[in-house]
């Protein structure tokens, strides 16, 4: 490109024939001294070399001699000015060229350079060519790096040396030989053409915004070298990057053109910091809701604390995506689990509460809590340094007083703890390789409609995701898969665990989860758990299972629909209640379990596919269906499908209400348990009252508490064969574990009568 072609610019000074009223002196500026009329210049018309020039005689150190007009400095483009010259009799000096920088008030610019090399004549009559280059930027080959500050220059050449000598100089020229630094000004700005140094510690921002501002649709060029920025940075060209940026963190690189973390890391070379700087972007700029990772595969050392990439934020609430790559946990000691152990009080008035709190400013937020009388995933949700307080997700079952406690702060490759609140989050298509060194991600303490669609969380450590407060709030979970760390251990033996909830309304779809200890510890209420695949079986004939779904709100309100179950169990408590025994409420209740497939291998004859485990007396059964589903034992004949775990407590079967197992298929199960149940009972003798087993199919062995239908199958007959063509009335809840209703007739009858019982009041 040359600006004299395309715009215009006249940069060529006038020939010495001309007059020498334009040249100085001096420095060039307005009011200078000029060689008109100087004893000691001379204009030559007819010189053998040069044609027309200009002959001087040197008389001072250094002799200038500079052209009065101004030459325009233009960001982006390249000067050279040169100058022939030859001694004829005397001392022989130096020559350079010279110029002199000035700025839009016409100020001298200081601190530039402004002469160019020096070259000493050394003979009468050899013509000697000097020249210089003058730039805004500090490319190869600039004598005169100007940066954007001069906006024109006086420009012409000094001569030094000895005094005495007589020269010739031929017209002086200067010409733009932008053409020679840049590859391609059509199509790029380079930063360097305003100023940019690239050495890591001049803050080159302004160079940067003004090459931006002049890109006009093109592509600003971020050459090789360290470019330090000393404040916020947005682009609104697209920019490319073969060398890098530095800044500091609380400062903003928006790349609003190429929006995606493949350019984040060419900008800033390390990938961590690359990541934190986009998502730092991501929450800042308006003009994107997702961030692309470009299919990049990205390695963090130590885990990416969310919040502190993005500290002048502490909650945000508009949707924002990250998509397409993954997230790799490389070798280092930072994955190193925080453990501390410490005495604390609880008490069952202040449930979310653990107060006198031992070591409380070690212990760090997002901690999970174990001890006496703790529930399974209660973390520590927030703490109070100085009132040696901590909030507790979840209140503890049976920790009344002053006991230790130890609280275990896994590492997760996304920790969002840091945020107050964070809503409307989704992270799509991503593969977490936490390599048995990392867990997952951990959710802020409060938020909704975190969306975690599409990914893998592939060898968590500890935990695929944890939530230690409400941020798990409408949390949605979409065909995904969970593959475990634990794979080889016997079931028994696992501790990882895929995910935990606080709060109410998930929906956990369509993913698959792979020999974790648990699948999920939901403590909220109205979730929607469909469509899932998991499985938690090993090697080992006849070893206990654990628990794939573990459900901790008694008022569950939850639906589990047309998953696939296979080798654990759906472990229904209230471990999550600092009063466990009933004191009121609706118990256990508002449960449904439909059109799912229940499948077990080689486990132990007592195996459940359902178990409820009450952790304090009084609870009851009120509104629980279980239909349409399929349950089938493999090498082994189960006892049952339901049970309870009477571990802590047992439940009051007289209070059931509401229950419904119905058109449920059963392979290799002993006891097929329905409500209501059918039975038919044959009296081979005459008798008043006829006694009717009801159990083991009962659910839950429950009791006989209802007789909802009667039909004799043939004749019933009194002791002497005649016909009887009474009714009988019924007692229910008899026996010692009152599983059994009585037939009372009014005289002795035999014969047979189906009968529909209930181990529920259904009214």
């Amino acid at each position: 490109m040359n600006k004299a072609i395309t715009d215009g610019i006249l940069f060529m000074p006038p020939a010495f024939e001309g007059g020498l009223s334009v040249w100085s002196k001096q420095h060039g500026t307005p009011g200078s001294d000029t060689y008109a009329n100087d004893p000691g210049a001379a204009i030559v018309p007819s010189d053998a070399d040069f044609g027309g020039c200009l002959e001087l005689i040197k008389g001072s150190s250094v002799q200038r001699l500079r052209y009065m007009g101004e030459t325009p400095i233009l960001p982006g483009c390249y000067l050279r000015i040169t100058a022939r010259v030859k001694a004829v009799s005397g001392n022989l000096p130096a020559v350079r060229i010279a110029g002199w920088a000035g700025d839009g008030g016409d100020n001298h610019v200081a601190g530039l350079t402004e002469t160019g090399p020096s070259v000493a004549l050394t003979s009468y009559g050899e013509v000697v060519e000097v020249s210089a280059i003058v730039g805004t930027g500090a490319r190869p080959g600039v004598d005169m790096v100007w940066g954007s500050a001069p906006v024109y220059g006086h420009f012409g050449l000094d001569l030094t040396g000895p005094n005495g000598g007589i020269l010739r100089i031929d017209d002086i020229v200067i010409e733009d030989v932008t053409s020679v630094f840049l590859r391609s000004m059509l199509a790029f700005v380079d930063v360097r053409d305003f100023g940019a140094k690239g050495d890591g510690v001049t803050d080159d921002l302004a160079a940067f915004e003004a090459a931006d501002s002049a890109a006009n649709g093109r592509t600003v060029m971020v050459p090789e070298g360290t470019f330090y920025l000393g404040g916020s940075m947005t682009f609104d060209s697209r920019v490319s990057f073969e060398g890098h940026v530095t800044m500091d963190a609380g400062s903003i690189l928006s790349l609003t053109r190429n929006f995606d973390l493949p350019s984040y890391i060419d900008a800033l070379g390390d990938e961590q910091t690359a990541f934190a700087k986009a998502f730092q972007a991501l929450l800042n700029n308006g003009e994107h809701e997702s961030l692309d990772m470009g299919g990049r595969r990205i390695g963090l050392a130590r885990p990416m604390d969310m919040q502190a990439a993005v500290d002048n934020k502490s909650f945000y609430a508009t949707r924002r995506v990250i998509r397409n790559g993954q997230i790799e946990a490389l070798d280092s000691p930072h994955w190193t689990s925080g453990q501390w152990t410490g005495t604390a009080t609880y008490s069952a008035s202040n449930a979310l509460k653990l107060t006198n709190v031992q070591n409380i400013a070690n212990i760090e937020v997002g901690s999970l809590i174990t001890g006496n009388g703790v529930g399974r995933e209660v973390y520590v949700r927030a703490k109070n340094v100085g009132a040696q307080e901590i909030t507790l997700s979840s209140p503890l079952y049976d920790a009344e007083g002053t006991q230790a406690y130890t609280y275990t702060r896994f590492r997760y490759l996304l920790d969002f703890s840091g945020f107050s609140d964070f809503d409307k989050f989704v992270l799509s298509d991503i593969e977490f390789q936490c390599a048995g060194r990392a867990s997952g991600i951990l959710l802020a303490p409060s938020g909704t409609i975190f969306h975690l669609r599409d990914c893998f969380i592939s060898r968590p450590k500890d935990r695929g995701l944890s939530s230690h407060g409400d941020g798990c709030q409408g949390m949605l979970i979409d065909r995904c898969q969970f593959l475990s760390n634990e794979e080889p251990t016997p079931a028994a033996d696992r501790t990882s665990i895929a995910m935990n909830v606080n709060a109410n309304d998930v929906k956990i779809r369509d993913n698959r989860i792979v020999k974790f200890r648990h699948f999920a510890v939901i403590a909220g209420g109205q979730s929607i758990i469909t469509g899932n695949h998991f499985f938690q079986g090993d090697g080992i004939t006849g070893a206990p299972r654990t628990a794939g779904l573990v459900l901790t709100n008694v008022n569950s309100r939850t639906s589990f629909i047309q998953n696939y179950v296979d080798n654990c169990y759906i472990d229904w408590t209230n471990e999550h209640d600092a009063s466990p025994a009933f004191t009121g409420g609706f118990s256990f209740s508002q449960m449904t379990i439909s059109d799912n497939i229940f499948l077990c291998g080689h486990v132990a004859p007592w195996f459940a596919f359902f178990v409820i485990t009450p952790y304090g007396a009084g609870q009851f059964l009120n509104g629980i269906t279980v239909t349409s589903n399929v349950f089938r034992a493999v090498g082994v004949q189960l006892d049952r499908i339901e049970t309870i775990d009477t571990s802590f407590a047992d439940i009051d079967r007289s209070r059931s209400t509401n229950i419904v197992f119905a058109d449920n298929m059963f392979n290799n199960v002993s006891t097929q348990a329905t409500n209501p149940r059918i039975l038919k009972h044959v009296q081979n003798s005459p008798a008043a009252t006829w006694t009717v087993p009801c159990n083991p199919g009962l659910p839950f062995d429950g009791h006989a508490r209802n007789v909802t239908a009667m039909v004799p199958l043939g004749a019933v007959n009194t002791a002497g064969s005649s016909k009887h063509y009474g009714m009988p009335w019924t007692l229910v809840e008899q026996g010692p574990q009152k599983d059994r209703v009585t037939l009372n007739w009014a005289e002795p009858v035999k014969g047979t009568m189906t009968l529909t019982v209930r181990m529920d009041n259904p009214l």
